[in-house]
């Protein structure tokens, strides 16, 4: 296939931007990606090749720091489309959380000036459920796009604020002076499916906990899930479908299972890496106490109020997306790649 378009893609080395890189160079788009630093060329390219792309002629890379104006203006040049996916992530954990919040944010309005200013015709951007999710606690409602979390929503991590702060600079930049640009955003749940190289996504750190016995009992928290595969496919028709202009779109399989279910289903299905896995489930009296102690205890206990009854059907109806993966094959697929990489034994 071939397309005569060209699409910016932040953060080429990360999981979500190296699967719609991927997906894009599949269609036949010209694919420029942002790298931090371009020592990390050939790593994105050892990724592609993982996924199976033999010709990096229509790939180029542009040196630029969410931190930083350097190059932006250059990397926007002759794109009709942003795919904006580079932002701190779970792993960089700061102690300030404004260490994580600021480039966020900061990152985000950097983007789209530069790409306002370049007649870029839409950026997507990579938000979260975090900042749709977390402050819906009856469980007698559905989350949908309307819901968005409170940023001072106690037990809210700095990725998660970060994250629901950046799309709301964004949305105020839009109103405010985006011009002709327009904006969508994806809201992704945890993030499962195959990985194209070592990098880590961060809701693998769920399941390298379960499965190399850090846990010696499982807190009963129920999980939304998605594959990365899925995520790029959404990012793409938000980019390409006149309905999405101003829409967000949450990124989730149908359903939801909890994190005892995906223990017990890892054992029964993939035994030879299982073996650690708790079998013990932890009381949720015990989580909320440890919660009055423990920042990452608060973060878990957050995770047990919250509504799980996730919608998913804006993304159907309007993009007509439909996930590949269902929760356990986007399970199955991440542990694989864990293996395949080294990153579980």
């Amino acid at each position: 296939m071939e397309n005569s378009e060209t699409v910016l893609v932040t953060g080429g080395t990360g999981a979500v931007g190296i699967h719609c890189i991927l997906q894009l160079l599949q269609k036949g788009y010209n694919v420029k990606t942002t790298l931090r630093s371009l020592n990390k060329e050939n790593e994105v390219i050892e990724m592609l090749k993982t996924g199976s792309i033999t010709s990096f002629e229509n790939l180029k890379f542009i040196e630029a720091d969410l931190t930083k104006d350097d190059n932006w203006d250059e990397a926007m040049k002759s794109c009709q489309y942003v795919l904006h996916i580079a932002s701190p992530t779970h792993s960089d954990s700061p102690k300030d959380e404004n260490e994580m919040i600021r480039p966020a944010v900061d990152g985000v309005l950097r983007v789209l000036k530069a790409a306002r200013n370049a007649s870029v015709k839409r950026v997507v951007m990579t938000s979260s459920f975090g900042a749709v999710g977390f402050s819906n606690k009856n469980p007698n409602t559905e989350t949908t796009e309307a819901n968005w979390t409170d940023p001072n929503e106690k037990g809210l991590s700095a990725y998660e604020k970060s994250k629901g702060l950046a799309e709301r600079a964004a949305w105020d930049f839009m109103k405010k002076e985006g011009g002709d640009l327009e904006l969508a955003a994806i809201n992704p749940v945890a993030v499962f499916g195959p990985l194209l190289g070592p990098g880590k996504s961060p809701s693998l750190g769920i399941l390298k906990f379960l499965l190399d016995g850090s846990m010696k009992a499982i807190p009963n928290i129920p999980l939304n899930v998605v594959d990365i595969r899925d995520v790029a496919d959404l990012h793409i028709r938000a980019m390409i479908n006149p309905n999405a202009k101003g829409q967000r779109f949450i990124a989730s399989a149908d359903g939801k299972i909890s994190m005892p279910e995906i223990a017990t289903l890892l054992k029964n299905k993939m035994p030879g890496v299982s073996e650690k896995a708790p079998t013990k489930t932890l009381p949720n009296w015990v989580l909320r106490i440890a919660a009055l102690f423990n920042p990452q205890a608060k973060q878990a206990a957050l995770l047990l109020k919250i509504n799980r009854n996730v919608s998913n059907t804006k993304a159907k109806e309007v993009l007509g997306w439909t996930p590949i993966a269902n929760n356990e094959e986007a399970i199955f697929a991440s542990v694989d790649s864990m293996i395949k990489f080294g990153i579980i034994k």
